[in-house]
């Protein structure tokens, strides 16, 4: 038996029922998304099984982009967790068959409380579908299982209807990059959005070299101060930069006159600087712009403060 065969045919046979939702994507999507993105309150996320873990997921992908919603099983309900639930919800019931008992069950609770129910069902005709105030269609044609029995291509269609969802909100919410990075903190990009110069700079032992200061003595300053470049000031503040590369540079042009040149001879007048409250993203962007290495952190009277390199904003 070739394993590698039966993978594929599974491939087409989940893609084939995402590509079927299409088909079956009407008015009541906008009004799923229109009750979701004026929702005072939370989505409850709800199902069993294996569209409880599809739920769950759902839910999880909702909060992380803007929706703020939880997953609750229907069988904790039963046991005072209904508590949690406020009129200003709405409830996104998953089931497949639309008839699981425990998530029926949990239906003329959330009737009750006047909370509208969004359903995701692959049975048009299930009770699910006949008391909710919308319902998502997600039928498919055959499970992936050679069975057709265990749950693979009609929870794939559930998980792209969720993510369906959680797109069209975000869309309709504006949501930016710096949003996405206020939910993911801990996650590259939210260090990079979130963290700031300040965070990172180096603020100790500065090579500051004063723009008298020849070459040839202004080439160990910037070695020992191991950022390769050296910054000179003018009543404290930064009046000029050059780097070990400006350095090499001047070797070649002036040779032998090199070592009677100042470091005011080859310093950059107006280097690129940044303020401490200034985002690593937006210091990236400056680096790669001007295809530099090193900015400079000042105050806003251009006092330094520190220097921010390309490796401090590797995090």
């Amino acid at each position: 038996m070739e394993v590698r065969k039966i993978a594929i045919q599974c491939f087409k046979d989940e893609a084939r029922a995402v590509l079927g939702l299409e088909q079956q994507l009407d008015e009541s999507f906008d009004k799923a998304v229109e009750l979701m993105f004026h929702c005072k309150g939370k989505i409850v996320v709800t199902g069993v099984g294996k569209s409880g873990h599809i739920g769950a997921k759902i839910a999880a992908t909702l909060s992380s982009t803007g929706t703020p919603s939880f997953f609750i099983n229907p069988l904790d309900v039963f046991h005072g967790d209904l508590g949690v639930m406020t009129s200003d919800d709405v409830v996104l019931a998953i089931s497949n068959s639309g008839q699981t008992d425990e998530l029926l069950r949990f239906i003329p609770m959330v009737l009750h409380m006047n909370v509208p129910i969004i359903a995701m069902t692959g049975n048009a005709d299930s009770l699910l579908a006949k008391y909710s105030t919308t319902c998502l269609m997600t039928r498919v044609e055959k499970e992936a299982c050679p069975l057709n029995l265990a749950p693979t291509s009609s929870t794939t269609a559930q998980l792209v209807m969720g993510d369906a969802l959680a797109i069209a909100l975000m869309q309709l919410r504006h949501f930016k990059p710096k949003d996405f990075a206020l939910f993911h903190p801990g996650g590259e990009l939210g260090k990079r959005l979130l963290t700031t110069a300040q965070d990172v700079m180096r603020s100790d032992d500065m090579p500051i070299i004063p723009k008298e200061m020849h070459l040839g003595e202004a080439i160990i300053h910037v070695s020992k101060g191991k950022l390769g470049l050296g910054v000179s000031l003018e009543n404290g503040k930064v009046s000029g930069l050059i780097t070990d590369g400006d350095i090499r540079r001047a070797m070649e042009k002036w040779q032998a006159e090199f070592f009677n040149r100042t470091v005011e001879d080859i310093m950059t007048r107006e280097p690129k600087c940044v303020l401490p409250t200034t985002k690593i993203s937006e210091i990236q962007k400056i680096m790669h712009k001007h295809k530099i290495h090193t900015v400079l952190v000042v105050d806003e009277a251009r006092h330094l403060l520190g220097v921010v390199d390309h490796y401090s904003c590797m995090i």
